[in-house]
């Protein structure tokens, strides 16, 4: 089936703003020892599609996953879960933003024990209402607006902008002036569109760094029938549960509550019935705290 102009057209926006921002992760991966999770070929998993199931079972097809410890053939633990998205009319918005949450929260709650970031990269126009729906939902967000798009490429000679009622002649102007572009050229609209905006994307950088680079600085364990102990390490920890007399003079614990509290301020909590589902929980802390 052919594809229309006006689509077309959308898709060439969405490859410029793509291309704006793979150099800017593969460099933030390559610079934090981490995994660029992305579309393409990977000997771990089947297809192209950069998928990732939630606890529930359900496939989510994202954009970008940042991993540590991954590589080509071995998926490793997301530390960052980021979404791209264009859309020129507000009326679809909100309903984009709501796409976005709907993959990447649950997926956040399931790899919870990695506190992963959630990000956002919008272009064209998003209501303040979507925007603040997903900053309440954690997600940072880097964005640019309608009125920058049409501004980067009114740069190399073509107009962007539109209107409901654009001719789809007007578009196919448009495609077959992006499409004359050489390589480098287009590749230098993308890096012109990150320039354009080159405080939102330290901005987002900076929030991306603080998430990947957090670091535990203590656990804090209370078993309910006794005191709680503050530790520094997933080891140590381990040692203590291991060690720990859940008896209590004949009294067993009821349950274990367990605090892990990185320098960021970030805290996750954790309650458990039993010692062993309380060590497990904290194994799974041991390769981001190592790293």
């Amino acid at each position: 089936m052919a594809v229309s102009p006006a689509h077309r057209w959308g898709q060439i926006i969405g490859e410029v703003l793509e291309g704006a921002v793979v150099p800017v992760l593969r460099n933030f991966a390559r610079k934090h020892g981490l995994f660029l999770d992305q579309r393409g070929e990977r000997p771990c998993r089947a297809g192209r599609k950069c998928v990732w199931t939630d606890l529930n079972g359900n496939a989510h097809d994202l954009d970008f996953v940042l991993e540590r410890g991954g590589t080509p053939n071995r998926v490793g633990t997301p530390v960052a879960f980021i979404e791209v998205a264009w859309r020129r009319y507000s009326k679809h918005s909100r309903n984009k933003a709501q796409e976005i949450q709907g993959a990447i929260v649950p997926l956040a709650e399931t790899y919870s024990h990695a506190g992963p970031f959630k990000g956002a990269i919008l272009a064209g126009v998003f209501t303040d209402g979507a925007l603040t729906q997903m900053r309440s939902l954690g997600f940072t967000i880097l964005y640019f607006p309608y009125e920058m798009i049409v501004g980067v490429f009114r740069a190399v000679g073509i107009d962007a902008s539109s209107e409901e009622n654009t001719p789809d002649a007007d578009f196919q102007e448009n495609v077959n002036r992006y499409e004359q572009l050489t390589v480098p050229q287009r590749s230098a609209l993308s890096q012109r569109l990150m320039r354009s905006n080159a405080e939102g994307v330290r901005e987002f950088i900076n929030a991306l760094t603080a998430a990947v680079s957090r670091r535990i600085e203590r656990i804090i364990i209370l078993p309910l029938h006794g005191t709680s102990e503050e530790l520094l390490t997933i080891d140590d920890a381990i040692a203590f549960l291991r060690g720990y007399d859940d008896t209590d003079g004949g009294k067993p614990v009821r349950r274990y509550e367990i605090q892990i509290r990185y320098n960021n301020g970030d805290v996750i909590e954790g309650k458990f019935a039993d010692k062993e589902s309380a060590v497990e929980f904290l194994r799974t802390y041991r390769l981001t705290a190592s790293t």
